[in-house]
C-alpha cells in the first residue's frame, strides 16, 4: 500500500499535536525534578488539579475493591476535561491514581516481611503486589460498549451473590466513573463547539460530542467511535497503576474501517488524523501484522499501513510493534525501516518463532502461541485469557556470584567447580524465594489491589467474580527475568583466563582486588576487564553464558510456586534500570567497579566487539538469539545502528536480513535505532537542544531529552563502545 497524501490541513493538524506534545513534554519533566526516565506516558499535566482520597477506617493506605473503586469512580468524575484542538478526540488522564493521588498498596499486615531479608540479599525486585503486566482483550469492550460492561457486571453481580459482594461493588463502581469521565467530556465537546468561532473546530467539536454521546449509549459504530473508544480505555487504564497494554490494533478497528469505508464516509487521510490523534492519547503498547492463529492468513492490512504512517507523520515516542514470522509478507516491514532509517526510530520488532515455539515448551497449543500480543516493552500476552506478571520481577545474578565467590575463597583451595558449585546454590535459593513470594502474592493481592480496570476486559474475572490474579482467567504463568547474564559470564571468563589458564593472578590477588574495588589496581581491573567477553566471537564467555542461561531455565522451570504450584516461567529482561540494579552490588571481576551498572537483559556489554573486523550488530544480534531463555518470554535485543554504516552495508535489504536472521535464530525481540554517533553524542551533551529526538531506549521511546544523564549514557555507550 503506497503512502497517503496528506492535505496541508491535516498535515497542519498532526503537526499541531506534535508541537503541544513536546510542550507538554518538558512540563512532564519539570514536575519530575528533570528526568522522565520510562515510557513518554501521555497524561496532561493539569498543575491545580487535586483529589482528596477516602481510606478504610483506621488506615492511611487504601486496599479493596469497593474502596479503590468508589474512590476511583470519585476520581474518574473530577478529573479535568481535556480535547486537543486539532485533535478527533477527547480525553487525557491526569497522572497515576496510586502514585500522585493516593496512598495504594499491599495493607501492613499483608506484606511478605519474612522474604524481604532474602530480597535484600540478592538484590531481588520479587513482583509480589505487581500491577497491570497482562494484555486486555478489547474486542469485549468494543462488543458490549461502555455501558454494556456496566450491564454485564451487574448481571454477574447479581448471578453470583451474595458472593463477590465486595469484588462487584468495585467493578460496578469503576465503570460508573469511566461512564462520568466520558459524559463529562461530551458536555465539554458541546460547549467548545458552541463556543468556538472557528468552523472547521466548530464542526469537530460537534463531532467529538456526538460520539461520545453514542458511547455513552451503546457499543462504537464507526470507525472513530472505535478509536474514541480505545482512547478512554487509555486514559481509565493508564490512571489506575499506570497499564499500558493494548492489543492486535490493526485487527481490532479493521471491521470499523471497512465498514466506514464501504459506506463512503471515511478517508484514509482521515483514518490517518484520527490514528494521530488517538497515538497524542497515550503509548500503549500495541500490535499490528503477524498471522491467524491457524497459521494460514496474514493479518497485514491497509489498516497496518495507516497506522505506522500515522505515528511516522506525528513524530512522537510510541510503542508500536510490527510482528515478524516466517514467511510474512516484507512490504510492512520495509515500510517500517523505512521509517526508522528517516526518523532514527520508530516500531519494535516482535518475533514470532522464538515466542511461539518457547510458549509451546510450556504445554500450549501453537494456535494459542500464535495469539500472543506484544503489548509490554519486553513482552507478549494471550489478550483476555492469560495473566503472566510480565516484567515486574527481577533476579540479578550478580549477586548470586559475589555470594559465591566469598562462600569459594572462604572454604579455601578454591577453583572454578566449586565456584560454579556455589554460584549454583545461591541461584536456586534466590528462585525459591521469587516462587515462594508468587504464592503470597497470589493469596494477598486480590483482597488489597485487585486489576478493577483490567478484570472488565478479560474471560472469566466478572463471570466468576474473581481477580484475574487470582484465577479469574484460565492461564496463570508468573514470569521471573534473570539479569547480569553477561557480567557474570564475563566474571566467569575472567578468572578462566588470567587466574586459571594464563596464571597472570592468584585466585587470591584476583579475589582481594575485587574486594577492594580495584583501589590502587587499574592495571589488573583493565587485565580482567580485556578478554574477548560474551559476544566477541573467540570469547570463554559465550560457554559459561549459555551454561548460566541452561541452569537459570532449569530451576525456574523445576520451582513451580511451593504451595499453589503455579508455573514460574523464566525470562532475561533488565528495562533500562542497569544502574538501579548495580546500586549495591560489589565489584566483580569482569572489571566492573562497585556500583556500576550491571550488563543489559542477555545482552553483551558495549565494547564487546573491540578490535573486531565486524559489523559488530550481527555479532550482537548472534549473541543475544544463542543465549535465549527459550520458553516464550523475550529477552529483547537493542540495536543501535550508524546510519551512515548501515546505508554503506546494505541500507534497509541489510535491516531486512537482520530482522529475519535474528528470528530464524529464535529471538524474541528487536528494537532498533538508527542515527549517527555525531547526533546522539550532540544530543547527549545538549538535550534541550534536541527536544523531539525519539529514542527507543530499551523496549519503549521516549524523547531523548527528558532522560536522565545515566538513562542517555545507556543509549551513548551503545553507539560507540
Amino acid at each position: 500500500m503506497e503512502s497517503v497524501k496528506l492535505s496541508e490541513e491535516v498535515a497542519a493538524r498532526i503537526k499541531a499535536m506534535h508541537d503541544t506534545k513536546v510542550i507538554e513534554n518538558r512540563k512532564k519533566v519539570e514536575r519530575f525534578g528533570g528526568k522522565y526516565n520510562t515510557d513518554d506516558h501521555g497524561f496532561i499535566c493539569f498543575d491545580d488539579f487535586k483529589f482528596e482520597p477516602e481510606y478504610p477506617a483506621g488506615y492511611d493506605i487504601m486496599f479493596g475493591a469497593r474502596c479503590i473503586g468508589e474512590n476511583l469512580k470519585r476520581f474518574f468524575n473530577e478529573m479535568p476535561v481535556y480535547i486537543h484542538p486539532s485533535s478527533a478526540l477527547a480525553g487525557a488522564w491526569a497522572g497515576f491514581f496510586n502514585r500522585d493521588f493516593v496512598n495504594i498498596g499491599l495493607r501492613p499486615e499483608d506484606v511478605p516481611a519474612h522474604l524481604h531479608p532474602t530480597h535484600e540479599k540478592y538484590g531481588l525486585y520479587p513482583g509480589i503486589g505487581g500491577m497491570n503486566h497482562l494484555g486486555p482483550d478489547m474486542e469485549i469492550g468494543l462488543r458490549l460498549g461502555y455501558p454494556g460492561l456496566l450491564e454485564k457486571v451487574r448481571y454477574y453481580q447479581k448471578k453470583n451473590a451474595p458472593a463477590g459482594e465486595d469484588f462487584y461493588a468495585g467493578e460496578a463502581a469503576v465503570m460508573e466513573g469511566i461512564l462520568a469521565y466520558t459524559e463529562n467530556h461530551m458536555h465539554y465537546a458541546s460547549q467548545l463547539a458552541k463556543e468556538t468561532a472557528d468552523p472547521w473546530e466548530k464542526e469537530n467539536y460537534a463531532k467529538i460530542a456526538e460520539t461520545l454521546s453514542g458511547l455513552i449509549s451503546g457499543p462504537p459504530k464507526t470507525f472513530r467511535a472505535a478509536i474514541q473508544f480505545l482512547a478512554i480505555f487509555q486514559s481509565a487504564d493508564r490512571t489506575y497503576f499506570g497499564g499500558g497494554a493494548l492489543q492486535q490494533l490493526d485487527e481490532l478497528i479493521r471491521p470499523y474501517y471497512e465498514a466506514d469505508k464501504k459506506a463512503g464516509i471515511l478517508t484514509d487521510e482521515e483514518a490517518i488524523w484520527m490514528l494521530a490523534s488517538f497515538l497524542y492519547n497515550d503509548t500503549h503498547y500495541s500490535q499490528v501484522g503477524g498471522q491467524s492463529p491457524d497459521g494460514t492468513k496474514e493479518l497485514t492490512s491497509p489498516v497496518s499501513y495507516l497506522i505506522l504512517q500515522a505515528a511516522h507523520e506525528l513524530a512522537i515516542p510510541h510503542n508500536l510493534a510490527l510482528r515478524v514470522f516466517e514467511g510474512s509478507d516484507d512490504k510492512l516491514l520495509r515500510r517500517a525501516l523505512e521509517h526508522i532509517m528517516e526518523k532514527g526510530t520508530g516500531v519494535c520488532f516482535s518475533l514470532a518463532k522464538g515466542i511461539e515455539e518457547g510458549y509451546v515448551k510450556q504445554g500450549h497449543p501453537i494456535e494459542l502461541a500464535r495469539m500472543r500480543a506484544n503489548v509490554g516493552c519486553n513482552w507478549v500476552a494471550l489478550p483476555g485469557i492469560e495473566y503472566p506478571l510480565q516484567d515486574v520481577t527481577r533476579l540479578n545474578m550478580g549477586f548470586c556470584f559475589v555470594h559465591a565467590l566469598n562462600d569459594t575463597m572462604a572454604a579455601g583451595a578454591p577453583d572454578l567447580d566449586k565456584l560454579w558449585a556455589n554460584f549454583s546454590k545461591h541461584l536456586q535459593a534466590a528462585v525459591e524465594c521469587i516462587a515462594e513470594g508468587y504464592d503470597w502474592h497470589y493469596e494477598v493481592v486480590s483482597r488489597n489491589t485487585p486489576e478493577l480496570v483490567l478484570n472488565l476486559f478479560c474471560h472469566g474475572p466478572i463471570e466468576r467474580g474473581v481477580n484475574c490474579a487470582s484465577g479469574g482467567v484460565d492461564i496463570l504463568n508468573l514470569n521471573v527475568d534473570g539479569i547480569a547474564l553477561a557480567t557474570v559470564a564475563d566474571s566467569f571468563a575472567a578468572i578462566e583466563v588470567r587466574v586459571v589458564d594464563e596464571k597472570k593472578l592468584t585466585w587470591d590477588e584476583m579475589y582481594s582486588t575485587v574486594k577492594n574495588n580495584f583501589k590502587d589496581a587499574e592495571n589488573i581491573r583493565l587485565m580482567l576487564k580485556n578478554i574477548p567477553r560474551f559476544g566477541h566471537p573467540e570469547s570463554k564467555s559465550l560457554p559459561w553464558a549459555l551454561r548460566i542461561r541452561d541452569e537459570f531455565v532449569r530451576l525456574v522451570n523445576e520451582n513451580p510456586t511451593p504451595k499453589h504450584r503455579i508455573r514460574v516461567v523464566p525470562g532475561m529482561f533488565s528495562h533500562g534500570e542497569i544502574y538501579e540494579y548495580a546500586k549495591n552490588l560489589p565489584a566483580t571481576p569482569n572489571g566492573r567497579f562497585d556500583s556500576d551498572p550491571i550488563s543489559h537483559s542477555n545482552e553483551p556489554d558495549p565494547g564487546f566487539a573491540s578490535g573486531v573486523i565486524s559489523f559488530s550488530p550481527s555479532l550482537k544480534a548472534t549473541a543475544v538469539a544463542l543465549a535465549q531463555p527459550g520458553m516464550g518470554n523475550s529477552a529483547p535485543l537493542h540495536l543501535d545502528v550508524d546510519t551512515n554504516m548501515i546505508r554503506g552495508a546494505g541500507g534497509i535489504d541489510a535491516l531486512v536480513a537482520l530482522v529475519h536472521t535474528h528470528n530464524q535464530m529464535g529471538g524474541t525481540r528487536i528494537n532498533l535505532n538508527c542515527v549517527t554517533p555525531e547526533q546522539i553524542l550532540a544530543a547527549h551533551e545538549n538535550p534541550d537542544a534536541f527536544p523531539d529526538l525519539v529514542i527507543r531506549v530499551t523496549g519503549y521511546s521516549a524523547f531523548f531529552s527528558s532522560l536522565s544523564k545515566d538513562y542517555r549514557q545507556q543509549v551513548v555507550d551503545r553507539y560507540l563502545k
